[in-house]
């Protein structure tokens, strides 16, 4: 992931508000660099409920984090107004990337990037499954393209 590369906000499909707590907030006056990855939790279930239109159960797991990276870019600061953005960069056999942005809404300064690499599992046996067909079919619905191909790729 390259924090310079910073995709168009216009290019995610999903947002959502961030909510700043006083307690978020460090010793230096910024956000804490832990708390970003409450902030990205909070964003993918946001996104899978939006993709899954009401069918996601929460009680029942079907994908777990395999990576993450998180690239902090500029300090987030109790009183912006951040909002988060989602999109599914690719579907692979057993896994799908999510990218996530943290930005100011007014200014759009980008705060963070994140990407997350999410495989699908057996609950029983552990073990990585392919991609169930109906979350290839939702997640490609609700990103309105193909994507067994990284975002961009597309000529």
């Amino acid at each position: 992931m390259n924090p310079h590369n910073i995709p168009s906000p216009a290019s995610f499909n999903h947002r959502c508000p961030v909510q700043l707590r006083f307690n978020d907030v460090d010793i230096l006056g910024h956000v804490n660099n832990t708390v970003y990855f409450s902030f990205y939790d909070t964003g993918k279930a946001q996104y899978f409920r939006a993709v899954r239109r009401g069918k996601m159960d929460f009680r029942k797991v079907e994908t777990v984090i395999a990576n993450i990276n998180c690239a902090y870019i500029n300090s987030i600061y109790y009183g912006e107004d951040i909002e988060l953005l989602t999109r599914c960069e690719v579907i692979k056999d057993k896994s799908f990337i999510l990218l996530q942005m943290l930005r100011e809404r007014n200014t759009g300064e980008v705060k963070s990037i994140c990407e997350t690499v999410m495989v699908s599992i057996d609950t029983e046996t552990h073990k990585a499954v392919p991609v169930p067909e109906d979350w290839r079919h939702d997640l490609q619905l609700y990103e309105g393209r193909d994507l067994s191909r990284p975002a961009g790729s597309e000529v």
